[in-house]
């Protein structure tokens, strides 16, 4: 009996194992096609070990564009770039672990240390004081360099942005609140991947919706690249982090005294756009403040004409200044 017992529990261990395997397999496989599909377009920077992707064109005053929870530096480059912000020179970076930037081994994902990395980069690239402009969590990090920071950058422009802290996690994002590291490398390497390729078509319509997600979204857009296992754990680090630094740094929006925008669209479905935008209109003083009808979470796409002019309104009033 005991025999038997013994042989069933190798075949279970052996079948398991196949199991794993193929999913590391899987996802290895989706991983080295996005980066087929999405190489790297720009340069790259080291900073504090570090490796930061950037892309850049124009001339004139430099405006600092950073992207949002799990996204890339496309999501401020496909729907903004290409002359649609003349007389400035424009910069996006992939923030540490997103995109083609790596975090280095043993940083963490803290706002204030993402916010502090920035404005090394800023240095590092010599931009003299850019306006920087800043999607949903990327608005965060933006507010955090502006408080943390506000002798690197002359003014803030905040697309559909992260500013109000709420307990718990919201349910669309509980099944990536992972704290424990060991479990965020577990599930990255093995049915993470191939989960989120199988469940992009609803993620996006959720994250682009009303709209619909951009046909060339997956590439032009860098949505390929979200299907890393590095990508993941640091997405997930990002999330983590936002609990841990948003009750303190919320308090402190009023301190923020430089030329600052906002633009919401109000049927965003990821961040409530009266309790992370009309509710925190007040804080800073002459905020340029606007709302899109009907619009998503992802006013740069759908509704890039009204962006630009706002960035173009914020930067006449940051660099005059």
């Amino acid at each position: 009996m005991l025999s038997i017992l013994a042989w069933l529990a190798v075949i279970l261990l052996a079948a398991a194992a196949l199991v794993a395997a193929y999913f590391v397999w899987r996802t290895q496989t989706i991983a080295r096609r996005a980066e087929r599909l999405v190489p790297a377009r720009g340069k790259f920077v080291e900073i504090d070990g570090n490796r930061i992707h950037y892309v850049e064109e124009g001339e004139g005053p430099p405006i600092l564009f950073i992207h949002g929870l799990g996204g890339t530096l496309h999501h401020m480059r496909h729907p903004l770039f290409g002359g649609k912000i003349p007389g400035y020179r424009l910069i996006a970076l992939d923030r540490p672990g997103a995109g083609w930037s790596t975090r280095a081994p043993g940083a963490s994902a803290r706002l204030p240390e993402q916010a502090a990395l920035i404005a090394k980069f800023i240095d590092r690239l010599g931009l003299e004081k850019p306006l920087v402009v800043g999607h949903s969590l990327g608005g965060m990090i933006t507010l955090t360099l502006a408080l943390n920071h506000p002798d690197k950058i002359s003014g803030i422009v905040l697309i559909a942005a992260l500013t109000r802290h709420r307990e718990g996690v919201p349910r669309e994002f509980a099944p990536i609140y992972i704290r424990s590291p060991l479990k965020r490398w577990l599930l990255a390497n093995t049915v993470a991947i191939p989960a989120a390729l199988k469940m992009a078509p609803a993620t996006l319509a959720y994250v682009f919706g009303p709209q619909e997600t951009p046909k060339d979204y997956m590439t032009e857009g860098g949505g390929e690249l979200g299907l890393r296992p590095g990508h993941f754990i640091n997405t997930v680090m990002d999330l983590v982090a936002i609990a841990d630094d948003m009750p303190a740094l919320s308090k402190r929006f009023s301190e923020i005294d430089m030329p600052a925008g906002m633009i919401f669209g109000t049927a965003d479905k990821v961040l409530n756009y009266t309790e992370n935008g009309e509710e925190f209109r007040g804080l800073i003083k002459g905020l340029d403040f606007e709302t899109v009808e009907g619009i998503g979470h992802h006013p740069q796409y759908w509704a890039a004409d009204r962006v630009a002019a706002m960035i173009g309104r914020v930067a006449q009033r940051a660099f005059a200044a």
